[in-house]
């Protein structure tokens, strides 16, 4: 291991700060541009991950992190606490800029980032890790980001909205009626109908009942036992308080969706391809005002959902989308929504040989560098219009929302 001391100068995907030193490209976490810091890094690579041994010169954007474990137990769920906000939402700025620059080949300006009016108390779901001991004493929480994998126990999550985080302290208290195995993991989640918990792992559980009196605030337990599907287990109410995908972050994903439906109408299409569908948000308000949509979904039940309530005219497809587009195809705009992976290459093969092209591709990502991947497949397209979303403040996760149009349009 060397010692140097180095100068942060930006934020790369993923949070961690970099910085250059005799040729090599240095990634420091917990760092902030305008920092001077002593790291410790193995100087025998082009690239290398340093760790901060002291802060020389701390940069002016940076504050004090809210978050206890943040601080204490190096919590990998945040990896911008220490930024004030503006610093944040320009660096999510830029890296969205630098992946669709060096990895799409399409040189862009940093884009417009719409923020977050919560930067705390926002998500509306939250992922924990739960490891027993030996003995019977679990630890449930989070992992440090410089050590996977060990978990610490959680106290509170201070981006998590207080009600998730209410649910998730009584099912710490249940820890009694778990099911019997070392390793498990569970998330609580705010849906339409109250606050589901879904347990995941065990092979056997004969204590579910047990568990979900003890969780008197949930109103729907699911189940996902090893190597089998997830199911509903008990609820209270037959209002069914399913476990299907929502936004995080409600606010900014309402914003995020409205900005799509406007982009898509923007093309006044008559045809729309709304790939990855999911159970209908985006394809469901299209088809109501009169356009014609047909939605691809691989998962069967959220595919029957969106169909239910398609209008006359319109249709759901389950199926996967590489498998479906090119019938689906030719379309006025296709809506692409895929999830942190991108898209299967095939997709964008077909996209990029349709004849003829949509006037649009709308691309919705979650992830900048798959995004640029996806775009480097698909050079017929030039970018309209590029937008990113701060969905989760105080993490280095962006939306991004892609107009593309054909390059002689």
């Amino acid at each position: 291991m060397t010692t140097l001391d180095v100068a942060i100068d930006s934020i790369a995907a993923g949070g961690d700060g970099i910085a250059r030193a005799d040729g090599m490209v240095v990634f420091v976490p917990r760092t902030a541009p305008g920092d001077r810091v002593r790291v410790q890094v193995d100087a025998r690579k082009r690239f290398a991950r340093g760790s901060v041994e002291s802060i020389v010169s701390p940069s002016a954007l940076r504050v004090q992190p809210l978050c206890y474990h943040y601080r204490v137990d190096r919590c990998g769920g945040c990896q911008l606490q220490h930024l004030e906000y503006a610093a944040q939402l320009d660096a999510k700025r830029n890296i969205v800029r630098d992946s669709i620059s060096r990895i799409g080949k399409r040189p862009v300006d940093a884009p417009e980032i719409t923020p977050s009016q919560a930067q705390w108390r926002y998500r509306r779901k939250l992922t924990l890790a739960m490891r027993r001991r030996q003995g019977a004493e679990w630890v449930i929480g989070l992992h440090p980001y410089d050590d996977p994998a060990r978990v610490f126990q959680l106290a509170d999550c201070p981006i998590t909205d207080e009600r998730v985080m209410a649910v998730w302290r009584q099912v710490m208290e249940a820890r009694r009626f778990f099911p019997d195995e070392s390793e498990l993991r569970a998330f609580v989640q705010i849906v339409d109908n109250g606050i589901a918990v879904v347990m995941e792992g065990g092979s056997a559980w004969p204590k579910q009942s047990e568990f979900f009196n003890a969780v008197a605030d949930a109103t729907a337990l699911w189940w996902k036992p090893a190597n089998r599907t997830r199911s509903l287990v008990a609820e209270r109410s037959a209002a069914g308080a399913g476990a299907s995908f929502q936004q995080i972050n409600e606010a900014v994903g309402a914003a995020l969706h409205a900005y799509v439906l406007d982009r898509a109408r923007a093309h006044k299409p008559r045809l729309v391809i709304d790939a990855y569908a999911g159970s209908g948000a985006t394809a469901i308000p299209l088809a109501t005002g009169g356009v014609r949509v047909i939605a691809i979904e691989a998962d069967r039940d959220a595919a029957d959902r969106c169909g239910a309530l398609l209008a006359e005219g319109s249709r759901a497809v389950t199926a996967k989308v590489e498998d479906a587009l090119a019938e689906a195809l030719p379309a006025d705009v296709v809506l692409l929504n895929p999830p942190r992976t991108g898209v299967h290459e095939q997709v964008a093969a077909i996209l990029e040989a349709a004849a003829p092209a949509p006037r649009a591709i709308i691309y919705v990502s979650c992830d900048p560098a798959t995004l640029g991947r996806d775009l480097a497949r698909m050079p017929r397209y030039r970018i309209a219009s590029l937008r990113a979303f701060d969905m989760f403040p105080q993490t280095a996760h962006v939306e991004t929302v892609c107009e593309l149009v054909p390059e002689s349009a």
